[in-house]
């Protein structure tokens, strides 16, 4: 039995320019090439994407679209936009006009979605199509860029320890322990408020899960070391929110954690791994903060201040809290526990 596999292909439209936000559906039909003769089940497929949110004044839209269960090869993909406006009904929707849109492809030099060519699209073991290239997004940077922001982390912290004197092999009998335990807080964080398929909920992390499992595990190795704890976490504060700066560059470069679609000026062009828009750069906005939180607490613990042990952590700790609660609310993300849905509402999942 011939395996199936999937497809994953961008289009693009403008948003328009007057009116309030709205939805549209894009129709896909595709066809494999080379097949002649009556078509088989997987020689065919016709699949229509819901797109919610879209806010006109924004430019041009970008749809990634993925399609499951296809004979491999070369496929011929069209597209249809149907575009719905607020409060019409559904079969008003039925009867409104459909345009075609062109393929997208992702230009960095002019950073912005430009027309691609319209060729057959190659199909790709279903387990690899999240991995496919769409508008903005670069599959892999932010494994790379965590590693880095670790990295940064681990070293910032050993050079604070060194002079109060704490050896790294202290260091790291402390940092290792509560640095695993604290990324399986933050993935296990992120599935609980993500319910759904394993393979989902999954598939991200959520760093308020660290912050919380982190600092606990490490407080109790600290304790079974006979380790100073507030000197430690001081020392630990900087390299944290360096991480922080780091790893949010890269959930930009792969399209989590997305801000929302907005018309002004400011907005910065991101993909959210589906829709890619105009966008607040709530990522960005958050690598900002832990930067600038990172270097004020640098000053203070190389300073001496304020002059009580673990006073530092505490504090920029809290600063981030408070941070990170408006910056969620830029979000186009919304918490299956708030009762809101995501901006983006789609047939298939990749």
């Amino acid at each position: 039995m011939v395996e199936r596999e999937a497809l994953v292909v961008s289009h693009w439209f403008h948003s328009g320019e007057d009116g309030e936000p709205y939805s549209a559906t894009i129709r896909l039909t595709g066809r494999r090439v080379g097949h002649d003769g009556q078509p088989k089940p997987g020689d065919t497929f016709s699949q229509e994407d819901q797109v919610e949110g879209i806010v006109p004044r924004t430019g041009p839209i970008s749809i990634a679209s993925w399609v499951y269960g296809l004979q491999p090869g070369e496929w011929a993909v069209t597209a249809e936009l149907i575009r719905h406006q607020s409060g019409r009904s559904t079969e008003g929707w039925r009867r409104a006009r459909t345009e075609r849109v062109p393929r997208a492809r992702w230009s960095w030099r002019r950073w912005n979605v430009v027309t691609g060519d319209e060729q057959p699209v190659a199909t790709r073991w279903a387990m690899l199509a999240p991995l496919a290239r769409t508008p903005a997004v670069v599959p892999g940077v932010f494994t790379l860029l965590a590693i880095m922001a670790i990295v940064a982390a681990v070293v910032t912290q050993a050079i604070l320890l060194a002079r109060a004197n704490i050896s790294l092999g202290s260091a790291l009998s402390v940092t290792l322990p509560a640095t695993f335990l604290g990324i399986l807080g933050a993935k296990l964080w992120h599935a609980f408020l993500h319910p759904g398929p394993w393979r989902t909920s999954l598939s991200g992390w959520s760093v308020d899960g660290f912050l919380v499992v982190a600092p606990v595990v490490g407080i109790a190795a600290l304790l079974m070391f006979r380790l100073p704890i507030g000197v430690f976490l001081d020392a630990t504060a900087p390299g944290i929110f360096f991480a922080v700066a780091i790893g949010r560059v890269g959930c930009f470069f792969t399209g989590c954690c997305a801000g929302r679609c907005t018309a002004s000026r400011w907005g910065v062009w991101s993909s959210d791994r589906r829709m890619g828009a105009r966008r607040v750069p709530a990522q960005l906005l958050e690598s900002a903060a832990g930067l600038t939180i990172g270097i004020v607490a640098l000053v203070l613990v190389l300073a001496n201040a304020p002059g009580v042990s673990g006073l530092v952590f505490v504090a920029t700790i809290a600063v981030y809290v408070v941070v990170r609660q408006f910056l969620l609310r830029v979000r186009a993300e919304r918490r299956e526990f708030s009762w809101r849905r995501s901006g983006l509402v789609t047939s298939r999942k990749p």
